[in-house]
C-alpha cells in the first residue's frame, strides 16, 4: 500500500475542468460590471455624489442626453390631433331632425287622434326622448310658434355641427346647445329647441394616430441639437445630488469614467483569480486523502456554491449599504456544514477577496467579508447543534460591527444616521447567513443525498425507531454494534476521518441481522440448538450473507441517509464466510472444484472510504477479541494486526485512502479501546461474598 494513493485520470480531469470553469465565471463576474476603477466614488446613474465633481478642462460637445430630453419634452407637449369635422355627419343629423319634426307635425295636425293618443305617439319617438311636460307644450302651441321652433332647431343644429365635436366632449357640447338659440324665442320655445337639438348632437371629429404621430415627429425635428459646454473648474454636479444620465454623459466626455474596462483592470482581475485558482488546489493537493477532493459530486457542489455567492456579491456591489448586508458568509458556513471546517476556510478566503476586489470600498469591504467569515466559521466549528448556527450568526454580526468601526468609520465621513443604517444591515447579514445556511444544508442533504451532522445525530438517538427495532429483535448484535462503533469512532479521530459518520455507520451496519436474529450466534440463547447445524453450508452462508441485503432493505424502509448504505454494503467487502466455506470443503474432502466459492462470498463492494474501511477492521477485530479474549496488550496488538493483514491479503483496502501510518494509528487505537473493554476483573469467591453479605447491616440497622 502506497503512502499516497494515485488519483484516477477521470477525477484529475474533472478537478482541472472545475478549476478552469470557476476561474472563467469568476473573471466574468469581476470584469463584466464596470466596477474596477481606482476612484473612491461610484459614478453611476442614481448614485448620490459624495464629493463635488468639477470639470478638469474646457469642453464643448453635443449632448445626446440633453437633446433627447428636449425632444421628448417637445414631443410630449403635442396634444392629440383629431380629424376635421365631417360635414356628412352634420347633414345626416339635420336630416334626422327634420324627419322627426315632420312626424311631430303630422301628429299635431291629425284630427282623428285624441289628446292621449297624440301624447302616446310622441313618447314613442325613437330619435329623441321628449319630456312629458315638453310634449304637453308641443301639442298645445300654435302652428306659427311651432314653425318658428322647427326653423330655429335646424339652424342651431347646423351651427353646432359645424364645430369639431370630439368623442369625449359630446356631453359638454350638448350642455352648450342652449347658448346658440335665438333670443327672439320665448323661454319655453328655447327649451324645446334645445331639447330637440341636443338629441342629435354626435361626434364629428375623431382621434388620428397618424396625424398625432406626424405632429410629434415634427415637434422632435424642430428641436436643434443642444451643445453643452464646461469650463475648467466648473461644477458638473455638486455633492449630495443624485447623478443623472446627463451627468454621466459629461463624465464620459471628460474621461472621468470609461464605457469599458481598461486592460489594467482586466489584468488585475486575472491576477487575483490566478492566485485563488492556485491557493485552493494547492491546499487540497496537500490534503489528498480528503474525501471532498476525491468525490466529484462534492467538488461540483462546492464550485456551484462559490459561483452563486460570488456573482450575487458582485450584483450588489454598486450599492452603498447592500454589500454589507449581503450574506456572503453563508457560503463558508454552508461548505463547513456539508464538508467540514477545513473546506469552509479554504473556500471562504478567496471568495471574500474576489467578492470585494476592485470596488470603490475594497479597503473596508474586503476585511469586513474576510473577518466576519473566518470568525463565523471558527465559532461554528464542528456542527453538532442548532445553536451552533445561532452563535455563528451572532458572531458574524458582532465582528461585522467591529470591522466597520475599524475600517470604515475612521476613513469615511458618516453621520449617526448612516452608522445606524450600517449597523442594521450588518445585523441582518449575520442573521440571514445563519438562516440561509440552515435552509440550504437541509435542502442539499435532501435533494443530493448529502449526509449532514443533524441527520446523523437524529438517527443515532437510542429512541430512533430502527434502533429500537434492532435492540428488540437482535439485542446481541446491537451490543456488538455498540462496541464496534466505539472502536471505529476512536480510530477515526486518530486518523482524521469523520468520527460521527463512522460511529453512526457502525451502529447500523448489522441491522439486517434483526430480520433473522437466531441465525447469528450473538443472539442465540446458550443451550439452544444452533439453526445452522441442520442445513447445508451453502444455505447457511446464504442466510448469513443475506443480512447485507436485508440491511439495505431496512435502511430504505426507514429512509436512512444514502451514505449509511455504504457501511451496510461494504463492511464485509467481498470476503467469504470462512466457517461455512470450510464446512463445504470438509464435506467435499478438500476438493475445491466441487465447491462454488462465489456461493460463500459477500456481494460487496469493497470499502471505498476510510470510514467504511475502519468499520470492516473494527467489526472483525471486535468479533475476534470477544471470542479469543487476549489478556495482554501484546496479544491485543497481535490480534489487530492479524485482522489487518487478513483484510489486506484479500485486497479489501485497495480502494481506500488509508496509508501505512493510518494502519499503525488504527492498531494502537484499537488496542487502547479493547484494553478498556476487556480489562481483567477481580474474581470474588462465592463464600467470601456470602460472608460479606451476612455482615452487612440491614437498612433498619443502618438507621
Amino acid at each position: 500500500m502506497s503512502a499516497r494513493p494515485p488519483v484516477s485520470t477521470r477525477l484529475r480531469i474533472l478537478q482541472i475542468s472545475l478549476i478552469i470553469a470557476v476561474s472563467i465565471v469568476s473573471f466574468a463576474a469581476l470584469t463584466m460590471p464596470i466596477a474596477l476603477r481606482p476612484t473612491t466614488q461610484t459614478l453611476d446613474v442614481g448614485v448620490v455624489l459624495q464629493i463635488t465633481m468639477q470639470s478638469p478642462r474646457d469642453i464643448e460637445y453635443v449632448s445626446d442626453i440633453r437633446t433627447e430630453e428636449a425632444r421628448k419634452a417637445a414631443e410630449s407637449a403635442v396634444l392629440p390631433v383629431y380629424t376635421l369635422p365631417d360635414p356628412a355627419i352634420a347633414r345626416q343629423q339635420i336630416e334626422r331632425l327634420n324627419t322627426a319634426m315632420h312626424y311631430v307635425t303630422s301628429v299635431r295636425t291629425n284630427t282623428k287622434l285624441t289628446l292621449d293618443e297624440k301624447k302616446a305617439n310622441l313618447v314613442t319617438l325613437s330619435d329623441v326622448r321628449l319630456k312629458l311636460e315638453t310634449i304637453d307644450y308641443l301639442i298645445g302651441i300654435s302652428d306659427l310658434r311651432w314653425d318658428a321652433v322647427q326653423s330655429e332647431s335646424l339652424r342651431v343644429l347646423e351651427q353646432v355641427m359645424r364645430r369639431a365635436i370630439f368623442e369625449d366632449k359630446v356631453e359638454i357640447t350638448q350642455a352648450g346647445v342652449s347658448s346658440f338659440v335665438s333670443l327672439t324665442l320665448n323661454e319655453q320655445q328655447s327649451a324645446l329647441v334645445a331639447e330637440l337639438v341636443t338629441a342629435f348632437v354626435v361626434p364629428n371629429s375623431f382621434y388620428s394616430e397618424e396625424l398625432t404621430t406626424a405632429a410629434r415627429q415634427a415637434a422632435r425635428d424642430a428641436v436643434k441639437p443642444i451643445v453643452q459646454t464646461y469650463k475648467t473648474g466648473e461644477t458638473i454636479a455638486p455633492s449630495g445630488e443624485i447623478i443623472t444620465p446627463a451627468d454621466v454623459e459629461a463624465f464620459q466626455q471628460l474621461g472621468m469614467i470609461r464605457p469599458g474596462q481598461r486592460w489594467e483592470d482586466m489584468l488585475g482581475a486575472a491576477a487575483i483569480i490566478l492566485l485563488s485558482a492556485v491557493l485552493v488546489p494547492l491546499y487540497f493537493y496537500r490534503r489528498k486523502r480528503s474525501a471532498v477532493v476525491n468525490d466529484p459530486r462534492s467538488m461540483l457542489v462546492i464550485a456551484i456554491i462559490f459561483i452563486v455567492f460570488l456573482v450575487g456579491a458582485r450584483l450588489f456591489s454598486n450599492r452603498t449599504l447592500a454589500p454589507y448586508g449581503y450574506p456572503l458568509q453563508a457560503a463558508g458556513l454552508l461548505i463547513t456544514a456539508l464538508f467540514g471546517l477545513e473546506a469552509g476556510l479554504v473556500i471562504a478566503i478567496p471568495l471574500c477577496l474576489l467578492a470585494s476586489y476592485g470596488l470603490s470600498n475594497t479597503l473596508d469591504l474586503a476585511p469586513f467579508y474576510l473577518l466576519t467569515s473566518l470568525i463565523g466559521l471558527l465559532v461554528l466549528g464542528p456542527v453538532r447543534r442548532f445553536w451552533g448556527f445561532v452563535r455563528a450568526g451572532i458572531a458574524i454580526s458582532l465582528s461585522g460591527l467591529v470591522a466597520l468601526m475599524a475600517y470604515r468609520v475612521p476613513f469615511f465621513a458618516t453621520d449617526w444616521l448612516g452608522i445606524v443604517q450600517y449597523a442594521v444591515v450588518v445585523l441582518f447579514a449575520g442573521f440571514s447567513a445563519a438562516s440561509i445556511t440552515l435552509l440550504l444544508q437541509y435542502l442539499l442533504a435532501q435533494t443530493l443525498g448529502f449526509t449532514t451532522v443533524f441527520q446523523l445525530l437524529d438517527i443515532s438517538r437510542p429512541d430512533y425507531p430502527l434502533l429500537q427495532f434492532f435492540l428488540r429483535n437482535a439485542p446481541g448484535t446491537y451490543q456488538h454494534s455498540l462496541q464496534v462503533a466505539n472502536l471505529a469512532e476512536q480510530a477515526a479521530e486518530k486518523i482524521g476521518a469523520d468520527p460521527l459518520l463512522t460511529r453512526v455507520g457502525a451502529l447500523f451496519h448489522d441491522i439486517g441481522k434483526a430480520l433473522n436474529p437466531t441465525f447469528f450466534i450473538e443472539n442465540q440463547v446458550p443451550g439452544n440448538v444452533n439453526a445452522h447445524h441442520d442445513i447445508p453450508p451453502e444455505e447457511s452462508a446464504a442466510t448469513i450473507i443475506r443480512h447485507v441485503t436485508d440491511g439495505i432493505q431496512l435502511a430504505k424502509k426507514y429512509r436512512l441517509p444514502g451514505r449509511l448504505h455504504d457501511f451496510i454494503l461494504e463492511h464485509h467487502g467481498t470476503l467469504i464466510t470462512r466457517y461455512q466455506y470450510g464446512q463445504a470443503m470438509e464435506a467435499a474432502n478438500g476438493d475445491a472444484s466441487k465447491v462454488e466459492l462465489e456461493n460463500f462470498r459477500y456481494p460487496g463492494p469493497r470499502p471505498n472510504s476510510r470510514e467504511t474501511a475502519l468499520l470492516m477492521l473494527a467489526d472483525a477485530t471486535e468479533a475476534r477479541a470477544r471470542a479469543e479474549r487476549p489478556a495482554t496488550d501484546d496479544g491485543l496488538r497481535a490480534l489487530v494486526r492479524s485482522v489487518i493483514e487478513t483484510v489486506q491479503k484479500f485486497n479489501q483496502l485497495d480502494d481506500t485512502l488509508l496509508t501505512l501510518r493510518d494502519l499503525n494509528l488504527i492498531t494502537e487505537s484499537f488496542v487502547t479501546t479493547l484494553r478498556g473493554t476487556y480489562h481483567p476483573r477481580i474474581q470474588y469467591p462465592n463464600a467470601q461474598v456470602a460472608d460479606q453479605d451476612a455482615t452487612l447491616p440491614t437498612p433498619r440497622e443502618e438507621k
